[in-house]
Formats: structure tokens, C-alpha cells, sequence
């Protein structure tokens, strides 16, 4: 089947992040620049640096109202259950019914995961085994641990028969398996994909990146001001979990069954710098970032001055001039014809494996309201990136504006690069 044959739009959006545990709380932090970020004392007990971090406040009240008993009781993986939240809530955003026992080999799931099982099963695995207790650890030990074990536990909820995997890709993971399902809808293998990507918290998973002092450790008293990105001042990100999904299918599939849509998938693309010309484990090769960004235009069949907004991957880190210098060469602009900038990490931190979805639901939520989140913290721009891009179009508070296309890159370790192009959806 051609790909000018099938059109794949968003039709449901779930989210649970550090200052909004779904959709509605999530809009109105973005608009009124509601920081998710907070100090966590057990940190400094065991000599963080950093001591502050993203945690979206799961209630075992929230967790019973919302999940089902066998998950909300008895599963312990934070990364497992915000899963769950996301993806419920994009499934029934979407007008899906949830009905285990049908059968439709077109309705698959892909939910990827970064550290997935990494905080619960060194803080209730490791210890009994090294105690001898092994038969104590239960029948949940593996599924929890396993890292498809998020899309496991959401598909016994739901029940879906199509194609049902994970990726992990680093901080890639939630924008390339968005992507993935878009290319296996437009491939005609599937008619509707539940996309998305989680990503769990806490001080076994942010121990490693504490380690490499690549966290932000100048805020500990003023955890909301953390993370600055594109900032003079960055000086490290900051660490937090969560969990963004989406309903992806046809045109014709969301049509035919009335579904409201909020955007149109218009191509994008993932690829690798090779860990080469400047790329390595933690840098991207800038040649293959801009090849990136303009392969994802060239397959949305749009240009560049059609984009109204860059939701970037910009981390709060020393990286984020040449992230924006990487953007400026892509897209070929005059200075004052550039989109606007933005990245709700200021908000929520970097979600690592699930900072890709959760961003794209930031980025349909966008185009949907007719909006522009703000840069928090922003207050000096760093002096690399004043020189070419210009102050408005980085604002440090919501902007109410038409936006209709947004593009949206993360970058991971490993040197990957994914990006993805969406529009508005008017017709």
C-alpha cells in the first residue's frame, strides 16, 4: 500500500508526569507554568549531589481509584503503574471500549522503558536473594522486572492481539515508539497502535547519573528553579519518572467510528551519528542530527517554514547550545523566520526513557489549545543561543497562538536521534 493511501492521526492522549497526573491537570501546568519538581530529603541522607528530582504524586488512593486490584495492590514498579495511568487514559480518551476476549489482529501496543524494574527490584529483589529468601520474591518478580513488563501489565488490562512489544532506547524511546507505531499503521500492518513510554524514579535509578555529575546540584534549596534549559546558568538536568501515551490509527478507522482528533502524524525519522565525527556514547554526531531533522521534514512532505514550533530535546545541560545550533542548521531560516523554541522540561525534568511521549503529549496538547508553553527559568539566555535565535521566540510564559505543526526531536545516549512531525488537525 502507498503511503500517500493512509493518513494516521492522534485520537486519545494519556499522561502522568511530575506536576499532572493526566491530561487535564497536565494542560494547566503547562499553560501556567506549574514546576513538578521538588527536593526529596532521602537523597541527601545518602550523599546526592543532586537532591532534587520529578516524582508525579501516585497516591495508593489514585492508584485504587484508577487501576485495577491486581495491579494498584500489589505491583511495587512505579514505572509499571504510571504506564498503566498513561495508557488507560489515552485508551479511553480515544473512546475505546476495554473488552478483553475480542479479537482484532490490527489493534496492537508498543510501551518502551528505559530502567524499567531497575528501583524495585534492587529494593525488593536483590536483598532477599542475597539472604537466601529467593522463593519469597513471588510470582510478580519477573513481569515487574522484565522490560516489557509495562505493556505486559497494560495488556492484561486491555486485552489487545495485534503486535505487542517494547523498545528501549535510551532517551529516544517514547518519540521512536510513537514513531514505530505510525510506521506500522502507514505500512498497513496495523489499523491503531496505543504508543508510549515510561519511566520509573528514585535513587537506584538516578544514582548512575549522579555519578557521572551530570545532574543539576546547584538548586537544592530552590528545587522548581533546577532545570533551566537553554539557560546561562544550566549546570545539569534534572532526574525524574513518568509516563506519556497516545492512540495512534487510519483517518478512515477514527472517521468511521466518529473519534475526535487532535493531530495528524506527518512523517519523521529516527537515525544514529555513529558515536563519530564528534558523537559518542553521551554526544550526538551533529551531522546526523541535522540529517535527522531534515529527513523527518522531507518525510512529512512539509518545509521548514511551514513548522510553528520546536519542542526540543534540551536538557537543562551544556549540551543545549549546540542542540539549538544543530535545529538552526537544519532548518536553513533567516534569524527572525524561526519557530518558536520550547521544552516542558523546565517543568518536569528529564524523564529519560518516557520524556519522548510525554513530550509529544505536551506537543499535541499545543496544538490542540492553541498555545505555546512556557520556558521556566529562563530569565538569561544562554549567550550562544541569543546570537541566533531571537528572544521571542523563547518564551518564558505561555503564549496563546495558533500553532498548527510542531516538530518534535529527542536525542539519547548512544548517539540517537529521533524526530517526528505533527499538524494540527482542521478538517
Amino acid at each position: 500500500m502507498s503511503q500517500n493511501k493512509r493518513r494516521v492521526v492522534i485520537t486519545g492522549l494519556g499522561v502522568v508526569a511530575p506536576n499532572g497526573l493526566n491530561v487535564n491537570e497536565f494542560t494547566h501546568a503547562l499553560k501556567t507554568g506549574v514546576s513538578g519538581i521538588k527536593r526529596w530529603e532521602n537523597l541527601e541522607e545518602i550523599n546526592f549531589k543532586c537532591q532534587i528530582g520529578g516524582k508525579p504524586p501516585v497516591s495508593q488512593e489514585y492508584k485504587d481509584a484508577n487501576l485495577p486490584d491486581f495491579i494498584a495492590k500489589k505491583v511495587k514498579n512505579n514505572a509499571v503503574i504510571y504506564a498503566c495511568l498513561s495508557g488507560l487514559e489515552a485508551w479511553k480518551d480515544a473512546g475505546l471500549e476495554i473488552a478483553p476476549g475480542t479479537y482484532d489482529r490490527k489493534t496492537g501496543m508498543i510501551i518502551g522503558s528505559g530502567a524499567l524494574g531497575l528501583d524495585s527490584f534492587i529494593e525488593h529483589k536483590i536483598y532477599p536473594i542475597d539472604k537466601g529468601n529467593h522463593r519469597r520474591l513471588g510470582s510478580r518478580s519477573v513481569p515487574e522486572s522484565m522490560s516489557s513488563g509495562a505493556g505486559a501489565y497494560l495488556n492484561g488490562i486491555l486485552g489487545l492481539t495485534g503486535r505487542i512489544f517494547s523498545n528501549s532506547s535510551a532517551c529516544i524511546t517514547g518519540s521512536e515508539a510513537i514513531l514505530q507505531g505510525y510506521e506500522l499503521i502507514l505500512s498497513g500492518r496495523m489499523d491503531r497502535m496505543l504508543c508510549g513510554s515510561t519511566e520509573g524514579d528514585g535513587r537506584y535509578i538516578w544514582g548512575g547519573f549522579d555519578a557521572m555529575r551530570v545532574l543539576c546540584s546547584d538548586s537544592n534549596d530552590h528545587p522548581e528553579r533546577g532545570s533551566r534549559p537553554m539557560s546561562a546558568s544550566s549546570s545539569g538536568f534534572v532526574p525524574s519518572g513518568g509516563s506519556g501515551a497516545l492512540v495512534l490509527e487510519t483517518l478512515d478507522s477514527a472517521l468511521k467510528r466518529g473519534a475526535t482528533i487532535y493531530a495528524e502524524v506527518m512523517g519523521g525519522e529516527v537515525n544514529s551519528g555513529g558515536q563519530q565525527n564528534g558523537g559518542s556514547m553521551t554526544a550526538q554526531n551533529p551531522e546526523a542530527v541535522v540529517d535527522c531533522i531534515q529527513s523527518a521534514l522531507d518525510n512529512a512532505s512539509m518545509k521548514a517554514e511551514e513548522i510553528d514550533l520546536i519542542s526540543g530535546h534540551l536538557t537543562s545541560t551544556k549540551g543545549d547550545p549546540y542542540e539549538i545550533n544543530n535545529w538552526v542548521n537544519a532548518l536553513r531560516l533567516d534569524k527572525d523566520r524561526l519557530p518558536f523554541i520550547n521544552t516542558p522540561k523546565s517543568m518536569i525534568g528529564h524523564c529519560v526513557a518516557g520524556a519522548g511521549s510525554i513530550e509529544l503529549v505536551a506537543s499535541v496538547i499545543q496544538l490542540k489549545e492553541g498555545f505555546v508553553h512556557g520556558n521556566l527559568n529562563l530569565e538569561e539566555i544562554h549567550p550562544q543561543i541569543s546570537e541566533i535565535v531571537p528572544q521571542d521566540k523563547l518564551p518564558t510564559q505561555s503564549v496563546d497562538t495558533d500553532i498548527q505543526s510542531v516538530i518534535k526531536a529527542n536525542f539519547g545516549f548512544g548517539d540517537l536521534n529521533c524526530c517526528i512531525v505533527l499538524k494540527k488537525w482542521n478538517d
